[in-house]
């Protein structure tokens, strides 16, 4: 069994995917590992949307992607997974006033993140990609106004090998208060 160490290191944005499928079963796990996560008040504002439908992902990528970075690699993916945010009034209006900290976002990063924890381990390569277009994103996966999109996780089976990740040190990133 891989250890989360070992998990944390090997997982890597993918940019190059295998045409083949992913199961659904593996979809199904991901989905679950992120809905286990924590969230503020428990109140779970992330929503999903699975397009594994070869149509589907050209045109989130084609009319959901914000343009200039020539992301054609991601509809290659056989599973793009948006991911989107559930409005509420406490997490979204009074928390923030009250702290300056958006909950919501961060238990979708939570989630989100989970869920690429969950493909690395399934042997799956995953890139999160937040250069979208929230509006024509919301339109294409028919998601009411009060869910938000935020970002799309590109998921398959790697046509390429990690590149070394240039990482701050500890030192660098740490303050320890004594």
């Amino acid at each position: 069994m891989t250890s989360f160490s070992d998990l944390v290191a090997k997982r890597f944005s993918c940019r190059a995917y295998k045409p083949d499928p992913v199961p659904r079963a593996m979809v199904d796990q991901i989905l679950e590992a992120a809905r286990l996560a924590p969230s503020a008040c428990n109140r779970q504002p992330w929503r999903f949307a699975v397009a594994t439908e070869p149509g589907l992902r050209r045109r989130l990528v084609e009319e959901g992607f914000l343009p200039g970075l020539g992301m054609k690699w991601a509809g290659e993916a056989p599973v793009l997974l948006v991911m989107g945010m559930a409005k509420s009034f406490i997490t979204h209006t009074l928390a923030p006033a009250l702290s300056g900290v958006d909950y919501p976002l961060l238990d979708l990063g939570i989630a989100g993140e989970h869920a690429v924890l969950q493909a690395t381990e399934l042997g799956l390569g995953t890139c999160w990609i937040g250069w979208i277009n929230p509006k024509a994103v919301r339109k294409i996966v028919r998601w009411p106004p009060s869910v938000v999109p935020q970002a799309i996780l590109a998921v398959g089976w790697p046509d390429q090998l990690p590149r070394p990740a240039i990482r701050m040190s500890q030192a660098e990133m740490t303050k320890f208060l004594d």
